[in-house]
């Protein structure tokens, strides 16, 4: 038997469909994390030694904390749906860890996923 050819009877090939609630997730993630790191220390550190008031730090610290798990989840979540190369994965999880660079990451995420030219790995 051989393969049909008919544009009519056989379907396109279907690009993947971009999983809209793992990558909203991960952006929200990435946000809240970013911004309560920048808070954390931008604010709560300056604080914590020139006011001598570390109630701030130990709340942002801890709220911070539990979130970045948040984030990582929601990171693996991404990763199982699209199989992004792993030095990738580890590179987004980290920038959960440094001031400003989630933002950096979320939109780089965010644009590999929307254009569908992501390395696979």
């Amino acid at each position: 038997m051989t393969a049909s050819t008919d544009p009519v009877t056989d379907p396109a090939p279907v690009a993947p469909a971009i999983p809209t609630g793992a990558l909203l997730r991960y952006r929200v993630m990435a946000y809240l994390v970013g911004t309560l790191l920048v808070v954390l220390v931008c604010v709560a550190v300056p604080l914590k030694y020139a006011a001598d008031a570390p109630t701030l730090t130990t709340v942002l610290g801890v709220a911070h904390g539990y979130l970045y798990v948040v984030l990582l989840l929601s990171i693996a979540d991404l990763w199982r749906r699209l199989r992004f190369p792993l030095t990738m994965v580890v590179a987004v999880a980290l920038a959960g860890t440094i001031p400003f660079l989630s933002f950096v990451a979320e939109r780089k995420i965010t644009a590999c996923v929307r254009s569908g030219r992501y390395p696979v790995g």
